[in-house]
């Protein structure tokens, strides 16, 4: 009676532990998925971007092959060349060129300063010389007129002394007046028609020192006319120089342009990458801005992990996770939360269909409410980048 009674008082205790122990054993596991989530519904991704050339033109090498690894600075394609250093050697041609044109300008513009000092001094001796000249077109008027009225006297006297000879020699046959007398007045009117003659000489004389004097005239005005138009020219290539000087910043920017043009004829990678979608072949006409194939950066990836709402609670930026891949399960790669997905897109079965950009993270059973999933931004501390792929599958544990 004591055997059986001690029995049934152990099977009685055991039973009580294994409950027990199933108890404690599901709310640690409840309280270790609540505070520790994890989730099978995660994928791993990575940021690419699309390797598109600056310029134009065919691709004459291609340098790397689809899914191969690169550095940073390898050289992926190169366009043909030959355009762009042919417009390069033009622009600094004509670079060149300016520049001649501006050293030739420089030393026509000393020389013509130089003329313009010439030119302005020859003005004011042209200046003074026209006044000179006025005044001794002044001084031959003058000279002409006293040189008239010197003839006007000249010629009465001779009229004057001659009709006294005629008289004379009238009288002479009358012997009225003595020989000496007439031969006298014979005397007067030779000396008289002698200044006549002198007078005459004094008027022409006079008159071409006058038409002499106008001449200069002319001519010094026409010296004025010539030293003002010397100066004008050299005033006008002085004003030409700073368009020249001010084209030069232009063509230095046509040579930089073309150098710039020329040097991204050559793609390097940017960073360390994966090639994909690599399906070009050389000869290929590229587009400036269009997509050749795609770069990978395996320099960080991260793992989108789609959790619960009443998970999300427990998940905080800078919390520690574990990352598993489904190609390797028995790896354990570190994590970090960045952060968490505080929007997705509705269920358009409840609520109909929304316009916007938000996560649609997808619901698997319609005749269940299911709680929604949001999705948790994990970067991968130690990533190995040969087994990381873009949309692989994943586990992620948070700690």
């Amino acid at each position: 009676m004591v055997f059986s009674f001690n029995k049934k008082r152990v099977g009685r205790l055991l039973g009580g532990l294994i409950i027990g122990s199933t108890l404690l054993t599901g709310a640690a596991v409840y309280w270790r998925i609540i505070t520790h989530p994890r989730t099978d519904d995660a994928e791993v991704f990575a940021n690419l971007i699309g390797i598109a050339p600056e310029v134009s033109g065919p691709i004459t090498h291609i340098y790397v092959k689809d899914n191969q690894w690169v550095k940073k600075g390898t050289l992926l394609f190169e366009i043909d060349r030959a355009p762009f250093l042919y417009a390069w050697q033009a622009a600094k041609s004509q670079r060149d060129t300016l520049e001649g044109e501006i050293r030739d300008l420089k030393r026509k513009i000393i020389s013509q300063q130089n003329s313009v000092r010439s030119a302005d001094a020859q003005i004011r001796v042209s200046e003074a010389s026209l006044e000179n000249s006025g005044a001794g077109i002044s001084a031959a008027i003058a000279g002409v007129e006293n040189a008239r009225a010197g003839l006007v006297r000249a010629e009465a006297d001779y009229v004057y002394v001659t009709a006294n000879l005629k008289r004379l020699e009238a009288l002479l046959k009358k012997q009225f007046v003595t020989v000496d007398q007439v031969q006298l007045a014979q005397t007067d009117v030779r000396n008289k028609a002698e200044a006549v003659l002198q007078a005459r000489s004094q008027l022409a004389f006079q008159q071409a020192q006058l038409s002499a004097a106008r001449a200069r005239q002319r001519e010094t005005n026409a010296q004025l006319i010539q030293s003002q138009a010397r100066l004008d020219e050299s005033v006008y290539k002085i004003d030409i120089l700073d368009p020249l000087v001010a084209q030069r910043q232009k063509k230095i920017a046509e040579i930089d342009t073309a150098a710039y043009n020329l040097s991204r004829c050559r793609i390097y990678a940017p960073f360390d990458a994966r090639v994909t979608n690599l399906m070009v072949s050389e000869g290929e006409y590229a587009h400036a801005g269009q997509k050749v194939f795609t770069l990978i950066d395996t320099r960080k990836w991260w793992v989108i992990a789609n959790f619960r709402e009443s998970q999300v609670n427990y998940t905080r930026p800078g919390t520690k996770a574990d990352v598993y891949l489904m190609s390797e399960p028995s790896v354990r790669y570190e994590g970090v939360v960045e952060s968490v997905g505080y929007g997705v897109l509705p269920d358009s079965n409840l609520i109909g269909n929304l316009d916007g950009d938000l996560p649609d993270v997808r619901r698997t059973l319609n005749w269940v409410r299911l709680a929604s999933r949001f999705p948790v931004r994990v970067r991968v501390l130690n990533p190995e980048s040969e087994h990381f792929r873009i949309g692989a599958s994943a586990m992620v544990v948070i700690q």
